[in-house]
């Protein structure tokens, strides 16, 4: 796409500002991420090395072989449902889906009875699942939203997923929560405001003059489809990414460019922009629906860290099955996977691990060979 039409959406916005009045964190999020001509996740290449950023798929196999594992034992614990319809939201170039597939394969009946759907709205990174997943012989099917999906058992995963899903934030000005607005400065550039004053129904005493409340209505509404699903279907699902598990005060609405921070308002269309997801309220919005379905028998365990999870999946002897008998170079380029993936230091703990399970499942150890 030219640096014209790059920058179409920008003037669109100024427009849009100019008629209406200021728009919203998530409207400015939605238009930028999702516009149909200009957006970001419909025109550009966000992801791999000469994108803006680099997911755990494309750091090393062993995380999406791990998060096929524990998809394979969950449905084999649930009774093997046919067909074994595999999920993922926001499939990115298609690497996860990939090593989870290989790592599916290894039981012969759910390789013989998988069905992969790819709920994407990207035409570039379409086109890219299409080519990782092109020499697998299974049944694959793309969808742009979740309604699509079949009216049966799912077994579903989202890596990096709900970072992208627009919010709301709202700042405490003068004893008074305002939602925050983007509007335009005197040099008819953007820039942040304060907008409509709002009940909350948060303790105003709790906050200090300039505190940022973040919430997320879209969030909240895909995690209600998904519960709802599960409570009424069956199934599964297992959402990872970079958020919190304790609720706070804080601005976490950020813009990524060539693997570095940028100005979340410049360029709007060409940067991606993303939130830290609040682990807890999505917990509780799946545990409200699956609470909503007396036959449910889903539960959600208490959120883990991906460090956690993955070590428990058994990342370490899965490592230890991949070097043996390799060169040392190669050994040291899965060790340092390992560091990146689990240490508190890097992925290990600011990203997070939500689980959505039937009762009576459990985690399994990593058994490729």
């Amino acid at each position: 796409m030219g640096k014209d039409a790059r920058t179409n959406l920008k003037e669109r916005l100024k427009r849009m500002i100019r008629a209406t009045g200021p728009i919203s964190v998530a409207d400015y999020m939605s238009l930028c991420l999702s516009d149909p001509q200009d957006g970001y996740y419909t025109s550009q290449q966000p992801i791999g090395s000469a994108g803006d950023f680099i997911t755990a798929p494309e750091i090393s196999q062993l995380f999406g072989e791990l998060l096929g594992i524990w998809m394979l034992a969950i449905w084999q614990q649930s009774g093997r449902p046919k067909p074994f319809h595999l999920v993922e939201l926001g499939p990115g170039r298609g690497t996860l889906m990939s090593d989870m597939i290989r790592a599916i394969a290894t039981d012969r009946d759910a390789a013989m009875h998988l069905h992969v759907h790819l709920v994407e709205i990207s035409p570039t990174l379409k086109r890219e699942q299409n080519k990782a997943l092109a020499d697998f012989d299974v049944s694959k099917e793309w969808h742009t939203d979740f309604a699509s999906l079949p009216e049966a058992p799912l077994f579903i995963v989202g890596n990096e997923f709900f970072d992208c899903l627009p919010i709301h934030q709202w700042v405490f000005h003068k004893g008074r929560w305002h939602e925050r607005v983007i509007g335009l400065d005197a040099e008819d550039h953007l820039c942040f405001g304060l907008g409509p004053v709002r009940d909350l129904g948060t303790p105003q005493e709790a906050a200090e003059d300039g505190a940022i409340l973040e919430r997320a209505p879209a969030s909240d509404a895909m995690m209600g489809s998904i519960g709802a699903h599960l409570a009424s279907h069956g199934g599964a699902g297992l959402f990872i990414d970079y958020g919190y598990d304790t609720p706070a005060y804080g601005d976490t609405f950020q813009a990524m460019r060539h693997h570095a921070y940028a100005d979340p308002l410049a360029n709007p269309g060409t940067n991606d922009l993303t939130a830290h997801v609040n682990f807890t309220a999505l917990r509780n919005r799946a545990k409200e629906e699956f609470a909503g379905v007396p036959s449910c028998r889903m539960i959600a365990p208490p959120v883990m860290t991906q460090g956690d999870f993955l070590l428990a999946m058994g990342l370490l002897q899965r490592a230890g099955q991949i070097g043996a008998g390799r060169s040392q170079q190669v050994q040291e380029r899965i060790s340092q996977a390992v560091e990146r993936l689990a240490s508190p230091e890097q992925m290990g703990s600011l990203f997070k691990c939500l689980a959505l399970m039937p009762e009576g499942t459990s985690l399994p150890p990593a058994t490729l060979t």
